[in-house]
């Protein structure tokens, strides 16, 4: 069984519900969640003007392989009423699932890349990631995500979201 973590966003439509529906169908197609982060409220990264986003981080077991995985989380986005604008990589988007990390695998292909290339850089990855996962180690950088989070100078705001608001 395979072990990979996965970030789930979005920042249309009904935030909350799109997460829920993620899980659903992760659970149905890719693999048992073993562990959910808080959700977290965050601000756009990248851009300016567009409405906050809900994050989160997941733990799963899978049996797929990773190229299996990406398809099946690009499938669930679809379903839940992602549209992909290759030309516009910061587009507001109803439900973004990255793969974090697979197992201690580190592979560079055109459309996946593992582990994602930014996650270091991203406190609304980071913040939710060492909630599940503090001592889990990088396997490029050969560092915990609790002192990736510590080392992170991203300055944008990542709160704890409270249902309802």
């Amino acid at each position: 069984m395979n072990e990979a973590y996965l970030c789930l966003g979005g920042n249309i439509g009904d935030r909350e519900k799109a997460l829920t529906m993620a899980h659903i169908q992760i659970s149905e197609q890719a693999g048992k969640i073993e562990t959910k982060s808080g959700i977290y409220e965050t601000e756009a990264w990248g851009v300016e003007n567009q409405q906050a986003y809900l994050n989160q981080c997941v733990k799963i077991y899978t049996e797929l392989t990773p190229q299996e995985l990406i398809k099946t989380l690009l499938l669930i986005e679809k379903n839940l009423g992602r549209e992909r604008n290759f030309d516009h990589t910061y587009e507001p988007r109803t439900l973004d699932i990255d793969i974090l990390f697979y197992n201690d695998l580190a592979m560079e292909r055109e459309h996946l890349v593992i582990p994602h290339p930014r996650l270091h850089l991203r406190k609304f990855v980071l913040i939710p990631l060492d909630e599940i996962a503090s001592n889990h180690l990088h396997p490029l950088l050969n560092k915990t995500i609790f002192n990736l989070l510590k080392e992170c100078i991203d300055t944008s705001e990542v709160k704890p979201f409270k249902a309802g608001h």
